[in-house]
Formats: structure tokens, C-alpha cells, sequence
């Protein structure tokens, strides 16, 4: 997975999922889609825009679990999955 983060730079949000919100924003950011359509990240999501790579995709599934777990009280003892 990449990191979109520069060294030291620090998010203002400092919820659990914050980072993969910020990987998964700026993930679809430097789509075409975005860039030269000038459509919103959620708009090319949503319609499954041909520019949007699968890694966005797999970061909204996890960003999705992610926040998931904050909610759901078993995953709270056990963890996230798959780590």
C-alpha cells in the first residue's frame, strides 16, 4: 500500500482510520478522473470511473472495514481482520 503522507507530516484527524481516509482521497485525487474530468472522488467511485485504479478500491473496502470496526463491540476485542 502506499503512503501518501510526507516525512513528519502529521493529520489533523487522529480517529483510527484517518490515514486510510487521507491513502484513499488522495489515491483518487490523482485519477484522471478528478484531475481532468474535474469530478468529485465520490463521484468516480460511485460510477465506477475506467481511470479509478483497483488500489482505490480495495483502500475504500478497507477504509469501509476500518470504520466498521469501531462500531461493531466483537471486532473491538478481537481486532481488525486480516492483521
Amino acid at each position: 500500500m502506499m503512503q501518501y503522507a510526507e516525512e513528519g507530516e502529521k493529520l489533523k484527524d487522529n480517529s483510527r482510520c484517518a490515514d486510510l481516509r487521507a491513502n484513499l482521497k488522495m489515491c483518487l485525487l490523482e485519477t484522471d478522473c478528478c484531475k481532468i474530468q474535474k469530478r468529485t472522488p465520490r463521484d468516480c467511485l460511485m460510477n465506477r470511473d475506467p481511470s479509478v485504479p483497483d488500489e482505490c478500491y480495495m483502500l475504500r473496502q478497507t477504509f469501509f472495514d476500518c470504520k466498521h470496526s469501531i462500531i461493531d463491540a466483537r471486532r473491538r476485542f478481537r481486532g481488525p481482520r486480516g492483521v
